[in-house]
């Protein structure tokens, strides 16, 4: 029964995202979410997983299909820009595991920082204030303040 009213949760959130109309995607974000700057914007076609555990800060833009999982708990600070069709996250698979269980680690954004359209950000990474990420880079490590990073892994 949990992971039916999980899944009709996720399914809701999932069609809200996709209205076309801003202030109510504000008001849902403010709700669900454990905090939501309500300067901060969240286009079109978000996929948020577990938004209770996402924090974000004051006028952060994230762009349209992007994914955030908060799976394992998101932070995202102030002035930040994720473009389009950025993945965030913060479970995955531990393929050591012959079960191929799960594992998290809480993702942190800190402020001014930009990452370009169709990056990944990997579970447990933290990236410092101001730094880049460049576009279709693949971020395995953390990423120091003002840093411009790109490639697969990101360097």
């Amino acid at each position: 029964m949990r992971e039916f009213v999980s899944g009709l949760f996720h399914f809701i959130l999932h069609i809200i995202m996709w209205i076309p109309c801003h202030p109510l995607r504000r008001i849902v974000c403010a709700i669900v979410m454990k905090k939501f700057g309500f300067k901060s914007a969240i286009f079109r076609n978000v996929d948020i997983r577990s938004p209770y555990r996402i924090s974000i800060g004051q006028y952060t833009n994230i762009n349209q299909l992007c994914v955030l999982d908060g799976r394992g708990g998101l932070t995202i600070g102030d002035f930040v820009d994720v473009a389009q069709e950025t993945n965030i996250w913060t479970e995955q698979h531990d393929y050591n595991s012959p079960s191929y269980q799960a594992i998290s680690a809480p993702v942190t954004i800190n402020d001014y920082v930009w990452i370009a359209s169709r990056a990944t950000i990997l579970p447990g990474v933290t990236i410092g204030r101001g730094a880049v990420v460049a576009a279709g880079a693949v971020v395995t490590k953390d990423v120091p303040p003002l840093a411009i990073v790109g490639g697969v892994p990101a360097k």
